[in-house]
């Protein structure tokens, strides 16, 4: 077949990034990662990968390299973009057509890079502290440069931890009460759209909430001189009064998860009685809200209140949101209950990119690895925001990768 779309009037399909390379069918040159290539055009038109080359310092010496710093990122972004979560393919990956013209220069006639290649590219060229600063501040450049071309009106970040369970004595790895298995507990912090504004290795008997400020201050930052609307959103971990007063001084609205207490209890006491009569078979759901000061706060905030009553339950369901909107205890209410989206970001996260696949020895490697899946992540999702219909949108990412890979010279055209 001459063309994919088999049209044998029309001219080969030619991806922007290189037009010297054709979409055409050969039986003796066949990949089952076409669908990367559709990628590949997202990030040209965009300018993802090429940031690197500024962004990261190359420390090797010689003049023999066969992959510039930016080739190897791309191959190890898109390595794990198509599901092979470390190096040990890349001895195949490397040969592979569609991984060549991905990473392009002399991969495109002597191949990518080996697994050992990749191997020190990934532990000793990112492992300087330079390198590894810079690669975390990269999505969020990646996200600022969709923003320049798609300004959004306001940005929600949501902010949450995960398990990434751990085997054997790699560093900092520790037994997690919560989780009930020896783990490391990554931050994630992601916006409205999916998209992973910045992530953190910890390790893994840290409280949910350490290290917050290291994740969120940069991304706040970056958004500071943006107009548009800011907001907060997180669970009971983040309820700190120190969280508060941070997010106040910076301008941005929030609603955070409070956990229970008798004088919360009390405040709502109206609600806690069962109505009287037989129950519906519905749920009767019932809102406050009140001024409430903790001991440790330095002044009073608003508090929302949610009270469910479920058929056949004894009790009601009662949660506390603090917030500092002013919009009604319903509207509130609705706005936090959203937060949950992050909660499946991660699920994706995990089952489709399969960053929790953090198998190195050393701490500082497995660090330099979650920012590459998260790289991976972040352009698979813009795959779906951007440049695809809005049906698209509802796609999971194992469900998006698996139709690029069918339809992939056909989503190149759609792309270009």
């Amino acid at each position: 077949m001459r063309n994919p779309e088999g049209e044998s009037d029309r001219a080969p399909l030619r991806p922007v990034f290189d037009r010297r390379l054709k979409l055409e069918f050969h039986g003796s040159r066949v990949t089952s990662d076409a669908g990367l290539l559709a990628y590949r055009e997202l990030d040209h038109a965009l300018g993802l990968t090429a940031m690197a080359g500024g962004a990261l310092t190359d420390s090797r010496t010689g003049r023999n390299g066969w992959h510039g710093i930016v080739g190897l990122l791309r191959q190890s972004v898109y390595g794990r973009l198509a599901g092979y979560e470390d190096v040990n393919d890349a001895d195949r990956l490397g040969r592979d057509p569609a991984m060549r013209w991905i990473v392009g220069g002399k991969a495109i006639e002597r191949g990518g890079a080996s697994a050992s290649q990749m191997g020190r590219f990934e532990t000793e060229l990112l492992a300087t502290d330079d390198n590894l600063a810079a690669l975390a501040d990269l999505s969020g450049m990646w996200i600022d440069r969709v923003h320049d071309h798609d300004a959004p009106k306001r940005v929600v970040l949501d902010m949450d931890s995960s398990v990434s369970p751990t085997y054997g004595e790699q560093e900092d790895t520790a037994y997690n009460g919560h989780f009930d298995c020896t783990c490391y507990h990554p931050l994630f912090l992601f916006n409205q759209f999916g998209d992973l504004e910045r992530c953190a290795l910890r390790p893994g008997n840290v409280h949910s909430a350490d290290g917050w400020r290291d994740v969120l201050e940069p991304v706040v930052e970056r958004y500071r001189e943006r107009d548009l609307r800011r907001y907060f959103r997180g669970d009971a971990a983040f309820a700190s009064p120190e969280i508060y007063e941070y997010l106040e001084a910076e301008g941005f609205l929030y609603a955070i998860r409070l956990s229970t207490n008798q004088v919360l209890q009390e405040s709502i006491a109206h609600l806690l009685t069962r109505p009287v009569g037989r129950p519906p078979n519905h749920v009767r759901r019932y809102y406050a809200s009140f001024s409430y000061q903790a001991g440790s706060w330095d002044r009073k905030r608003r508090v929302v209140a949610k009270v469910e009553w479920h058929p056949n339950d004894l009790y009601p369901r009662v949660g506390f949101v603090v917030t500092n909107l002013s919009r009604s205890a319903e509207r509130v209410t609705w706005f936090y209950n959203q937060r949950g989206k992050a909660e499946q970001h991660i699920k994706e996260g995990k089952n489709a990119i399969k960053w929790t696949r953090l198998s190195c020895r050393k701490f500082r490697d497995n660090a330099i690895r979650l920012q590459l899946h998260a790289l991976a992540y972040n352009l698979a999702n813009f795959m779906r925001t951007l440049a695809l219909s809005k049906e698209v949108e509802h796609w999971s990412l194992t469900t998006l990768r698996e139709k690029l890979v069918k339809i992939g010279a056909k989503v190149v055209r759609h792309v270009e």
